[in-house]
């Protein structure tokens, strides 16, 4: 049986600030997080705007990479805008 071979992006070492996961970088990630860490916090559409990525990636990236891999606490509220996402306290409508 042959063997399957491993991809050469596999193989690599990583380096450079990747290596030692670069906190400063801005990533679509950070963007994400920032507008939800606003007071007023942020609604999907403007997440989509700030990202470039369709609404359910954003909802994905929410429920996935901040709720579950990062731990936060990601709520929303309906406003008059629409609902409202942010991060952390939990907001009533008013």
């Amino acid at each position: 049986m042959a063997k399957k071979r491993r991809r050469k992006s596999a193989q690599r070492a990583p380096t450079g600030a990747k290596a030692k996961g670069d906190i400063g970088r801005s990533t679509k990630q950070a963007k994400l997080i920032a507008l939800l860490e606003r007071a007023e916090g942020a609604t999907i559409t403007e997440m989509v705007k700030a990202t470039g990525w369709l609404p359910h990636t954003v909802r994905g990236a929410m429920s996935g990479a901040l709720k579950k891999r990062l731990g936060l606490a990601v709520t929303s509220v309906k406003e008059e805008r629409g609902r409202v996402y942010h991060i952390g306290k939990v907001r009533s409508a008013a």
